[in-house]
């Protein structure tokens, strides 16, 4: 399954600003969790991110990066 994306991950992946990854995590269009204290940083699995992927149709071979 390999580990959690990072928002970074994601928007290097689909050629974006981080902002736009934000974006659509506060829409709920793409889920996401918190990890460690404060603020923490947002996760988001890669199964989430797949399902996120095909609901749009976006190819997986069309990303930046391999997931």
């Amino acid at each position: 399954m390999g580990e959690p994306l990072r928002v970074k991950d994601i928007a290097t992946a689909l050629r974006v600003t981080d902002a736009t990854v934000y974006a659509e995590i506060k829409s709920g269009r793409l889920p996401s969790y918190r990890v460690g204290q404060g603020r923490g940083t947002i996760r988001v699995s890669r199964t989430v991110f797949a399902q996120y992927l095909a609901e749009r149709g976006i190819p997986v071979a069309e990303l930046g990066v391999e997931l």
